[in-house]
């Protein structure tokens, strides 16, 4: 008997014939191949989701990325034309001074909506954990009601509460007292124009915020609430020192899909005034649609819609980029 094999005796582990590490599995080459097939099962169950993924995003991003290299206007869609122009839309993009004004409006209008929306769904979602069962129930219908809103009837909502003749917005305001307000156009000016539709955004937008962070507060034990009380901690203390950090992953997450459904944003800025007055509240999705489609350059627009592809990359990326330098920070 080896030694190997008493010290596994004394031990009361296995016999010296059992599977070491290294060793081959039991069952020989059928055995190996089963648990490749295992291992393969994964891969197989996502293979659907992947396939629908490349053929309604995928391919329509190889197609705009085609067109956004062709000189595709209504005469070249008559005659069934195809005419390749290599780079020239991508650099009269980039050399018109109204594309980078439309960046950085688009940026600007993201960063507002974006810090406007979390600062509501939180305190909304703290709310949420306050409230008794019957209150918060009614609250939450009405959250759900909100988000649930299709966005053009949204966006025809406030169309009608803000316009300039029968507006109840332009009433109200009258009865109180501001007489000046009785025929004042909202959609006549940029930032009246970016106050209304940052306000609609918002309001469509706190639901999921305000929701997902009241789910995510019941997560955390009560215990450390009472640990905190009996280190005489308050209501801001209790908050810095249990909520927020148990929130935090939530929030960076949330902040996240925030920025990229506020800066695709188009039905509500298209919808209540076409970009305008005078084509200055046109942020990226808008400034593509109507180069593209409105003017009938249709290379243009696929190069615009590539280049905010790029740009909303380039700002989720940053973001990540904090995100995960804060988490090696708190490591």
């Amino acid at each position: 008997m080896s030694v190997q094999t008493e010290r596994a005796d004394r031990a009361g582990s296995a016999p010296a014939d059992t599977i070491r590490k290294g060793d081959a599995p039991r069952g020989g080459p059928a055995a190996a191949r089963k648990n490749r097939a295992g291992a393969s099962v994964p891969y197989l169950l996502l293979l659907p989701a992947l396939l629908v993924t490349a053929v309604f995003l995928g391919w329509p991003l190889v197609k705009d990325g085609m067109l956004s290299f062709q000189n595709l206007n209504p005469r070249q869609l008559i005659l069934h034309l195809t005419e390749w122009n290599g780079f020239d839309n991508y650099s009269e993009v980039l050399k018109s001074s109204d594309f980078w004004k439309v960046v950085e409006r688009s940026v600007f209008f993201t960063a507002a909506n974006v810090v406007l929306t979390m600062l509501a769904g939180i305190l909304i979602g703290l709310l949420l954990a306050r409230l008794g069962k019957k209150m918060r129930l009614l609250l939450m219908l009405g959250l759900v009601f909100a988000w649930a809103m299709p966005m053009i009837a949204a966006t025809t909502v406030y169309q009608w509460l803000f316009a300039q003749r029968f507006g109840v917005v332009n009433y109200v305001l009258d009865t109180l007292g501001w007489h000046s307000m009785a025929d004042y156009n909202w959609l006549g000016t940029q930032f009246s124009t970016f106050s209304i539709v940052t306000l609609l955004i918002v309001w469509q937008s706190v639901p999921f915020v305000a929701i997902n962070l009241y789910a995510a507060t019941t997560t955390i034990p009560r215990e450390m609430y009472e640990a905190a009380s009996l280190d005489g901690a308050g209501g801001w203390k209790s908050f810095t020192s249990v909520t927020f950090p148990f929130l935090k992953p939530f929030l960076l997450a949330t902040t996240f899909l925030q920025v990229i459904w506020i800066f695709k944003s188009f039905a509500q800025l298209f919808a209540i005034n076409g970009g305008g007055p005078d084509r200055l509240t046109e942020t990226l999705p808008v400034y593509a649609f109507v180069e593209g489609v409105g003017n009938q350059h249709f290379g243009m627009g696929a190069a615009i819609s590539f280049l905010t592809i790029i740009v909303l990359v380039a700002l989720t990326g940053y973001y990540l980029r904090i995100a995960l330098k804060n988490e090696e920070d708190e490591l």
